[in-house]
């Protein structure tokens, strides 16, 4: 009995879909033979009316659409909007056929050419999820290899000369903020009743992030377990300009800037002090750099800074040991270089 001819998996396995009238069969077997018998048998029952089962019909668009509003209470309202972004602008082909007669590998081979590498394994990651939550299996594919940037970052000298060109200026306190390790989104979820100058801390409760319409909403829990955190005031000049802010509620914001105007006003503080444009992320991973510098052990600079897993925290101190190691090579050939002046004695 003539079936359709086999493909391959990326795990190895072989797999043919059968569409015969109204029934449709996905075959899934280790070997090409075995997946040949398999349809056969499958046609087989089928044509002999012995297969009534009605095949799943739900659509990947359907998938996504129940695995996504079921979470939309439990989730942040920023993680919801990043998965509408992704359902209306990724794998769209894919998302009108039914879940059964998709091909994996070739539907994330089609979707590659259109974005990033690391846009293609987020988008990845919300579909195979749907499809797990709707079907039971996950499915498993290749995905092309995520090429690493790193943020830049400002080094122990050029976080001086920041400090210097950002006083006075009405982006000093955020900015100050972002160098004491809170994310944007920290920043501008602080209000100032979690400012406790007496103790000298920042108390980080809560943050402002974009819900699936793109509105700007307060949230009171952090990206993480670990992100609720006090903070100590380590910096004079933070202290200095928090008690010469002008009068407020506890429940006031401490900071009023878009997370596009902190962005911008930021990197032309750092234009004018003569620094890498590193943005308010990069503030945050100038303070792991300090901590660096300052040999902190990584467990107190991931405490205080809120990260939860040490992967990411090793990763920050990797790229500054690494600038390390270049601006110590730089030094070293430079007193090894035929110009360097020869010891007279």
């Amino acid at each position: 009995m003539v079936v359709p001819k086999p493909r391959r998996q990326s795990s190895g396995r072989w797999f043919i879909y059968l569409r015969i009238g109204d029934q449709k069969v996905s075959i899934t077997e280790n070997s090409e033979k075995a997946c040949i018998r398999a349809a056969q048998l499958a046609k087989a029952e089928i044509l002999a009316g012995k297969r009534f089962e009605k095949p799943d019909e739900t659509t990947l668009a359907q998938a996504l659409e129940k695995y996504i509003a079921s979470r939309t209470k439990v989730l942040s309202p920023a993680t919801i909007r990043g998965y509408r972004m992704i359902q209306s602008s990724r794998f769209l082909e894919a998302q009108t056929q039914p879940l059964s007669s998709l091909d994996w590998q070739r539907v994330v081979n089609d979707e590659a050419p259109a974005c990033s590498a690391k846009t293609l394994k987020n988008a990845w990651g919300l579909i195979s999820a749907a499809v797990l939550a709707q079907t039971g299996q996950r499915p498993r594919v290749s995905l092309p290899q995520v090429v690493r940037h790193e943020h830049p970052f400002l080094t122990p000298d050029q976080i001086n000369r920041f400090i210097a060109q950002v006083h006075g200026d009405p982006v000093e306190i955020p900015a100050l903020l972002g160098l004491c390790s809170l994310r944007c989104s920290e920043v501008l979820g602080l209000q100032w009743k979690h400012v406790d100058l007496d103790a000298g801390v920042i108390r980080v409760r809560g943050a402002m992030v974009r819900d699936e319409n793109g509105v700007m909403v307060r949230k009171d829990t952090n990206k993480n377990t670990s992100s609720n955190r006090d903070v100590p005031i380590l910096m004079p000049q933070l202290k200095t300009a928090l008690q010469a802010a002008p009068p407020h509620k506890p429940e006031d914001p401490v900071v009023t800037y878009t997370a596009r105007g902190l962005l911008a006003r930021v990197n032309t503080v750092c234009r004018h002090a003569g620094v890498p444009e590193v943005g308010m992320h990069g503030l945050r991973h100038s303070f792991a750099s300090l901590a660096y510098h300052l040999n902190i052990p990584y467990k107190v600079t991931m405490q205080i800074a809120g990260w939860s897993d040490d992967a990411t925290m090793r990763r920050i101190y990797t790229h500054v040991a690494r600038s390390s190691i270049t601006d110590a090579a730089s030094s070293l050939s430079a007193f090894f270089s035929p110009s360097a002046p020869a010891d007279e004695s």
